[in-house]
């Protein structure tokens, strides 16, 4: 079998070796792949690994001798799944590698927001501290969490691993159905819509697939029902939210601060507004990164590539 890598540098940068991929066949690993060289790359492919590399209807209408997707991550909005599904290839995705790691992640954006750690500590190396008359200061607010009503939208896995750390932190969870995961019922953990959640809650934070029906809906109108004292975390999909309209409603004073750690456009474009945006928090998409996410994504990428030549098809998307 012809295996291609499409864009394989940030998984593996040199610390995640393919050697279990590479005993199933002929790999060939691209760290990047351009848009004008996709074709050129997967036209000769029987099974092709994407992580963020576009594989639309046009392009997959075009290969051939393509016979299995794997999808490098659990978000699979890159490949059009119904195009790949009516020309009998499979596509799957991995389901659960990273929980803990992008739970983590998503705290560590609210306790910036709560805490200004890097704020103070550039004052601090700045001088500011030398300088002070009294042993103590503060440039922002110091929040609190206890007593704090957490938001998550999407109950998954994320969701609930983020719902877990909020209730050690003595929050009350707040948490939206999953269409895969039953409703949560553990103490201090309440099931919510979308609208109470935006309306009520302290901290919002979004782990839900981006799909056709819910890009954007982050949006000014729902933006505009937050506590003027409320944060907002994305550590799900970037289109998830209008970033003109958070922009704004920040500007505004609408919410207090927001972080996120995607955005519409990856690698973000010079012209987003969320780079000017007030009490915002941007990271590169790394909340997924860490050494042990990765080497499980690809245990299990590799495993679904497996499956496939086994007859043993798992994490079907398609």
């Amino acid at each position: 079998m012809n295996i291609v890598v499409l864009d394989g540098h940030t998984l593996n940068p040199g610390d995640n070796p393919w050697t279990e991929l590479e005993k199933l066949g002929k790999v060939t690993v691209y760290d990047r792949t351009p848009s004008a060289q996709i074709l050129e790359r997967a036209r000769d492919a029987d099974i092709l690994l994407t992580n963020k590399t576009p594989l639309n209807a046009e392009t997959l209408a075009q290969l051939e001798k393509l016979k299995f997707i794997a999808v490098l991550a659990t978000g699979y909005n890159v490949v059009d799944v119904a195009a790949a599904a009516n020309q009998g290839v499979p596509v799957c995705n991995v389901q659960v590698y990273s929980t803990k790691t992008v739970a983590q992640h998503a705290f560590a954006l609210i306790l910036e927001l709560c805490d200004h750690v890097g704020l103070h500590d550039t004052s601090v190396r700045e001088g500011e501290w030398t300088r002070c008359p009294d042993f103590c200061y503060w440039k922002a607010p110091v929040l609190e969490l206890d007593g704090k009503v957490l938001g998550i939208i999407g109950g998954g896995r994320i969701g609930q691993a983020v719902g877990a750390i909020g209730r050690a932190f003595g929050m009350d969870v707040w948490i939206t159905p999953s269409r895969s995961r039953p409703a949560v019922t553990q103490p201090g953990w309440s099931v919510k819509t979308v609208e109470e959640i935006f309306r009520e809650a302290d901290v919002i934070s979004l782990h839900c697939p981006q799909t056709a029906s819910n890009a954007g809906f982050v949006n000014r109108v729902l933006l505009a029902t937050m506590k003027p004292t409320a944060l907002l975390i994305n550590t799900a999909r970037g289109g998830l939210i209008v970033e003109e309209d958070l922009a704004e409603a920040l500007q505004k004073g609408v919410l207090a601060g927001a972080a996120v750690d995607v955005v519409s456009s990856e690698p973000i474009r010079a012209d987003n507004p969320l780079l000017r945006a007030p009490h915002c928090l941007i990271t590169p998409h790394i909340a997924w990164s860490s050494l042990p996410a990765r080497q499980r994504l690809t245990a299990v990428s590799t495993a679904n590539v497996r499956g496939f030549l086994e007859g043993k098809i798992t994490n079907r998307v398609n």
